[in-house]
């Protein structure tokens, strides 16, 4: 019972559990995997902007899926990344879907310029 209470304050452990075994299997790369991944996780962290807990533990259990294949296979960061490391993560973050925390943002706005034009055309 006192699960429960203390996950509707904090979120899921499981989750908690998923993400920190995704996190721990990226510190164990080798270099440079960890460092693009690192780098990858922390971008996506500013990025991302999911809302949704299990999509963010899913996105962060793929990433380190990613970086643990292409080291094993000795597959260089260039060919996963490509010319434009920015570019790579943001389709991988949007490949997620999902709502993300501007999708409210852009949602008041709308309705903010909405009752702004109602206003203005009743003057």
């Amino acid at each position: 019972m006192a699960a429960k209470w203390i996950e509707a304050l904090t979120g899921s452990l499981e989750q908690k559990k998923q993400y920190k075994n995704a996190k721990a299997r990226i510190e164990a790369l080798n270099e440079p995997h960890r460092s693009a991944a690192n780098a990858m996780h922390r971008y996506l962290l500013h990025y991302g902007g999911v809302t949704d807990g299990d999509t963010l533990v899913q996105m962060f259990v793929d990433l380190a899926d990613l970086w643990e294949r292409a080291a094993i296979d000795g597959t260089p960061v260039s060919d996963i990344v490509g010319d434009d490391p920015v570019d790579f993560a943001e389709t991988f973050a949007q490949s997620y879907g999902g709502a993300r925390w501007i999708d409210k943002e852009r949602t008041r706005l709308i309705e903010a310029m909405e009752g702004a034009k109602k206003k203005e055309n009743r003057s």
